[in-house]
């Protein structure tokens, strides 16, 4: 089998120039819709889920032939449901991978698969770096690593891109959820104790750009916002840019806030590979948030609030 934090950086295995047919996989989903968004030079073509059941092995055949890039970006999400629909979600988040990886390889196409912060336990004190050992705690995380080692064995020149936090203009997301407690209640208890990166999903798919741009190396990237912080600090720091009383915000504790899947305490990764390829490292998560502001997530917190 292989391991996951034991692949390097490789080179390309396409000249950049020859990868312009590209498929996304999962278009409907907050991140597929920036992926489409952000690689409009190419001739993308994106494929939902209604479309498309990448359980179906002789369908994702057929959906990939033609492409000379395959992104990834469909996946089983519903963390905690995901614990007790966990086959749904092997399905979904391994078997479905391989069927890409598989279909890719004989296509003799690039794949890119996106995957998350939750392949790792969270008992880090530093940075993740893309060679750190995995040792996922949640059913999700589970799913998702297996699709990693799915991917790196089927298609071992595919790029692995984890990603964590995400949030956009599409889809249920954190900011979401806060500006809809803001209006509904006086006070909002959010936990202290977990640590990431709140990563914007345009971001995401600008990164998944610049490894197009720079030839596609295979191995694993971590594409996050740099930076830290809780989620209760992200709370806060949205109800200030609203212009709200961010007293209203209480932190609480995971202990005091439990949920049928475990997450990592700790879901911060480091970006070291950017600089082996020559691509600068992710901009701060708050700079993404400003951007994200002015665009849409102000839209959210614009109504009347008790």
């Amino acid at each position: 089998m292989v391991r996951i934090e034991s692949l390097v950086v490789g080179p390309p295995q396409k000249a950049c120039e020859d990868m312009t047919r590209v498929l996304v996989v999962g278009s409907g989903g907050m991140q597929g819709h920036d992926l489409i968004r952000e690689l409009k030079d190419y001739d993308v073509a994106g494929i939902g889920r209604q479309q498309l059941d990448i359980r179906e092995t002789s369908a994702v055949y057929e959906a990939v032939r033609g492409f000379d890039l395959v992104i990834n970006a469909a996946a089983y999400t519903n963390v905690d449901q995901a614990e007790s629909d966990s086959e749904v979600a092997f399905a979904v988040n391994a078997g479905g991978a391989k069927n890409l990886a598989q279909a890719t390889a004989k296509q003799g196409c690039r794949l890119i698969h996106l995957s998350t912060d939750y392949v790792f336990d969270g008992n880090a004190s530093r940075p993740y770096s893309e060679t750190d050992p995995t040792n996922p705690l949640s059913v999700y995380g589970k799913s998702k690593r297996e699709g990693e080692i799915a991917v790196a064995e089927e298609n071992p020149g595919s790029t692995i891109v984890r990603t964590s936090w995400l949030y956009g203009e599409y889809g249920s997301h954190f900011p979401r959820t806060i500006a809809s407690l803001g209006k509904k209640l006086d006070v909002i208890e959010v936990v202290n104790d977990q640590t990431g990166q709140p990563t914007a999903s345009r971001d995401v798919a600008r990164m998944v750009g610049s490894l197009i741009s720079a030839g596609l190396p295979s191995g694993v990237f971590h594409a996050t916002n740099s930076g830290q912080t809780s989620w209760f600090h992200f709370a806060v720091s949205l109800f200030a840019r609203a212009g709200w009383d961010a007293n209203r915000i209480r932190p609480t504790t995971s202990e005091n806030f439990v949920r049928p899947a475990h997450r990592p305490s700790w879901s911060v990764l480091g970006h070291q590979r950017w600089e082996t390829i020559g691509v600068n490292q992710p901009r701060h998560w708050s700079e993404a948030l400003d951007e994200a502001w002015g665009d849409y997530l102000g839209k959210l917190f614009s109504d009347e609030v008790p």
